[in-house]
């Protein structure tokens, strides 16, 4: 387990709006590197949000206003993401995200993850793309499942295996970072457990943050727990 001392993402006084609401109230926290944090705590309280702010995607995503920092140890050097200069295509590419629902895109299960290649412009060597391709869905702990049927529609998968899905199209640009955001919330037990098992895999090549709902979930997964509640973090025990 990594120390704290170890830190992957430094938030300091970071607070967020929307409108008059605030939301996160002035948060100072730090998030370990190459291991997996939880977020935690009661409906409503700004845990997605606080996802969003890390790679800045609430700016795509309607009003809202920042205040404080975000600094990340990408390419080896701590960058502050909203003040210098930091390109958000780069962001984007460096902190991957997956969301509650599975999202699989209207199109075949190799097309869905190599998307973001295609999308980067870097999808013009057929070759590379391929053993990308299957390196992601190894690494998503899907490939063995998929591989004789690649050209199939991505939708026709189960919902586990669509959520590994995107998670595989997350790592294809080889995230420093992976944000989830309750990640197994839509799928049953044993689809939950193979989820489970790669964040735990995952860890050694990225760090992770989660949230989560399911504390007996975040005992079995989370080096480190962390509750958000009435716009404050802080560590927890579960």
């Amino acid at each position: 387990m990594n120390a704290l001392g170890d830190r992957k993402i430094l938030l300091t006084e970071l607070s967020f709006y929307y409108g008059a609401r605030c939301v996160l109230d002035g948060i100072s926290a730090g998030f370990a590197e190459h291991a997996v944090t939880a977020i935690v705590g009661p409906s409503g309280q700004g845990k997605s949000t606080l996802l969003t702010v890390v790679n800045r995607l609430w700016e795509e995503m309607g009003h809202g206003r920042m205040q404080g920092k975000v600094e990340i140890l990408l390419d080896r050097r701590m960058v502050d993401v909203y003040r210098d200069g930091y390109p958000l295509g780069r962001l984007r590419r460096k902190v991957g995200m997956v969301f509650q629902e599975p999202n699989p895109l209207p199109m075949s299960i190799f097309k869905n993850v190599a998307f973001p290649l295609k999308l980067a412009g870097e999808a013009k060597d057929r070759r590379q793309v391929e053993a990308k391709v299957q390196a992601a869905l190894t690494q998503a702990f899907l490939w063995e499942e998929v591989k004789e049927r690649l050209d199939d529609d991505a939708r026709a998968l189960s919902g586990g295996q669509q959520q590994r899905l995107c998670i595989a199209r997350a790592l294809i640009l080889e995230p420093e970072v992976l944000l989830l955001d309750e990640p197994t919330a839509s799928l049953d037990a044993r689809a939950a457990g193979v989820i489970e098992a790669l964040l735990a895999h995952l860890k050694s090549r990225c760090t992770l943050i989660m949230v989560s709902h399911y504390l007996d979930q975040v005992r079995r997964v989370a080096d480190h727990v962390m509750e958000l509640a009435d716009g404050r973090l802080s560590h927890c025990d579960v």
